[in-house]
């Protein structure tokens, strides 16, 4: 099998409601999305979605993605997509770096090799558990009143997992976290994501103010030198998240013990190939997880489900999933989609999930 066509698509999917960062220092609207389809030899085709929180959040941004499939694409066909590592080495010696690019690629990828295998994903890469993954919603308000408000939209909709985003202001969000822990309902799962927006002494501080609610953050500072240098001077659990990006970050944690969870998100790490490895370091290491998207469609949830299918139950905390953040839907309603606040492992081969072609446009590239 041969890889003998590459289509790009470019497609914009608005919030259903403004989103903040960063007790409101990022402000999103909309999410700048690319769609790759994969033709081959045997008639099997696959599709893959890299969609970054807008240009803001990390160093990834939706022109990049397009231009570097651009770059890759000469060096992809060809080769036989279900050897995920032959096409992997080939985007990295073509591109170095630029993971973000290189996500949908192996995504449709692995979309491909399950089918051609009769298997959904996460079969293949040898997990698959069938228990429902909580979906964590994404409570990006300002105030303690919005926040509030989030968080019931969600539970309205079966959500039983919540990242509150929190940073910036220590007094605020010490009322945030002591105020949302007053609401929290038995069985709740909450992470409390500062998204790099604390200095060291902010992060000790609020860590410091709510010690007796033995809560989680995720991503307190900027880098992982400042992550440890306020290690052992609290007590709180941290996630890290976007100072996740490769193995080599993986490993440095797991060995220093700055962090007590992963935060993967597939499109920011490269996807699923290079994910799987994090995945690895992690449970050698004692480090449970969430797993996620870093934002798009139902094809970009459903591929975060697959990892997350791949983990030990009782080590997998939650998947967060954008599709209920968004207006529009380029799948039809297919796929994984909430149910009681969870997502189901599809049973169909490969992915699970293709767009409606006519939702897209026309490709804004296609390679041969």
């Amino acid at each position: 099998m041969k890889v003998t066509r590459i289509s790009v698509y470019h497609v914009y999917l608005p919030l259903e409601h403004p989103y903040w960062l960063s007790g409101g220092r990022l402000k999103f609207e909309m999410l700048d999305a690319t769609l790759v389809k994969i033709d081959t030899d045997a008639g099997i085709i696959g599709w893959g979605e890299g969609t970054p929180w807008g240009h803001t959040y990390v160093p990834a941004h939706g022109p990049g993605i397009r231009a570097g499939i651009g770059t890759m694409a000469p060096f992809v066909m060809g080769l036989d997509p279900r050897r995920v590592l032959d096409v992997e080495r080939a985007m990295d010696s073509s591109l170095p770096g630029h993971l973000y690019a290189k996500s949908p690629i192996d995504m449709a990828c692995w979309d491909i090799a399950g089918q051609a295998a009769g298997m959904p994903i996460a079969d293949l890469m040898g997990g698959g558990s069938r228990t429902p993954r909580p979906i964590a919603s994404s409570v990006g308000a300002k105030t303690v009143e919005e926040t509030r408000a989030v968080i019931d939209r969600y539970r309205q909709r079966g959500y039983t997992a919540h990242s509150v985003k929190i940073g910036g202001d220590v007094a605020r969000d010490i009322a945030r976290v002591r105020d949302v822990e007053d609401i929290r309902r038995d069985g709740e799962i909450i992470l409390y994501d500062v998204n790099r927006g604390w200095t060291r002494q902010q992060a000790l501080r609020v860590m410091s103010a709510t010690q007796d609610l033995s809560v989680m953050f995720e991503q307190p500072c900027e880098t992982l030198d400042d992550i440890a240098a306020i290690s052992g001077k609290h007590a709180a659990p941290v996630s890290v998240d976007e100072a996740l990006v490769n193995l080599q970050d993986a490993t440095c944690i797991a060995r220093d013990g700055l962090a007590e969870i992963f935060g993967i998100k597939l499109n920011r790490v490269g996807g699923l190939t290079k994910a799987a490895r994090m995945r690895d370091v992690a449970l050698a290491h004692g480090i449970d997880m969430f797993v996620m998207a870093t934002g798009g469609s139902v094809l970009a949830d459903t591929e975060a489900l697959h990892l997350a299918a791949t983990i030990p139950d009782a080590n997998c905390h939650a998947v967060w999933a954008c599709q209920d953040m968004l207006t529009v839907d380029i799948a039809g309603g297919r796929g994984p989609r909430n149910v009681d606040g969870h997502l189901h492992l599809p049973e169909v081969p490969g992915l699970g999930v293709h767009p409606d072609e006519d939702t897209l446009g026309d490709p804004v590239a296609i390679y041969t």
